[in-house]
């Protein structure tokens, strides 16, 4: 099929776009940047540069590919620096999340795309109340912190356009990502190593992981299949802080972590932070292997966090 993906120079499009290609599609990949375009052309897509946020930019590219399918992967995620200031740093990817959606979305029903596949996020949206681990059936949370409001706003606004839109939407859930270029295996990592990602309180807060690789699966397989609807997509082993912490500060050779009360850890962290070492739910990938035929290549952090941080042959699970 023809697959126009948004936003393929980021961490999940670099690893998308050539599982696509391998599977014999034929892929236009978007970028900002004109230097970005020889990197996404190695990867055996035509890149085109279109800015997601300007409609005109939008229309213009989706008009020229004439795709069947869309697959939404355009954010502007490096990392929080500040857990205090949470929506100020996903900011740009709110704008994303909303204005450029609607952008794509418009433009993809104009030209008759059949099929869009949107990225959004499971995990601390996940309501913090009941059992640790929910699933697609289960609401969101409905009194986040203060924080974190505008940036859940935005999922909802995501989500909702895309389930309602006039077309096949799927919206894929993503885990915490790992591996090659993700937070977890920089920001995460250095901090680990100098033991200043402490334990909070009990560190009960369930966090489900998922691979980059594994996230490129998934997509090709909701390009190709499965029904309309929102797929949360993680690993089968949901974990609190306190388990997965000190495994992944041991796999870097880092020693363990501190341990800090809550409120003392609220200061440096706000309420976010706290939210999300202690009280956060995991997610189920139980509709995304039986609706779409899934199966992660890294079922778990535990092996994962040891052999999948660092660069090194895709493995698909497609």
């Amino acid at each position: 099929m023809r697959v126009f993906v948004a936003g393929a120079s980021g961490v999940i499009g670099r690893r998308l776009v050539p599982q696509l290609v391998e599977r014999g599609h034929q892929v236009v990949a978007t970028t900002r940047s004109t230097e970005k375009g020889d990197r996404l052309r190695a990867l055996g897509a035509r890149p085109a540069v279109m800015d997601g946020l300007d409609a005109t930019s939008v229309g213009e590219a989706i008009a020229r590919a004439e795709p069947e399918v869309v697959v939404h992967q355009m954010t502007a995620l490096t990392g929080v620096g500040d857990l205090r200031r949470f929506d100020e740093e996903f900011a740009l990817t709110n704008e994303l999340r909303t204005r450029g959606s609607d952008n794509l979305l418009a433009a993809s029903e104009a030209v008759g795309v059949r099929r869009f596949v949107a990225q959004s996020y499971t995990g601390w949206p996940n309501e913090r109340v009941g059992g640790p681990v929910k699933s697609e059936d289960d609401p969101l949370d409905s009194s986040p912190p203060a924080r974190q409001q505008k940036t859940l706003e935005a999922i909802r606004h995501l989500e909702e356009a895309v389930s309602t839109a006039d077309l096949e939407g799927l919206v894929l859930r993503y885990g915490n990502l790992y591996g090659p270029s993700t937070s977890l295996a920089n920001e995460y990592a250095q901090a680990i190593r100098k033991r200043k990602l402490p334990v909070v309180g009990d560190g009960g807060g369930i966090w489900s992981f998922l691979h980059v690789d594994d996230a490129a699966a998934a997509t090709v397989l909701a390009v190709e299949q499965g029904p309309p609807g929102l797929y949360d997509v993680v690993d089968d082993d949901p974990a609190p802080v306190a388990e997965w912490l000190p495994h992944l500060a041991h796999c870097l050779g880092a020693p363990p972590p501190r341990r800090v009360p809550a409120w003392l850890a609220r200061l440096a962290i706000g309420e976010v932070g706290v939210s999300m070492m202690t009280q956060i739910r995991g997610s189920s990938n139980a509709k995304a292997k039986q609706e779409l035929g899934w199966q992660p290549a890294w079922p778990s952090w535990r092996e994962g966090f040891r052999l999948g941080l660092v660069d090194e042959p895709v493995r698909s699970a497609a």
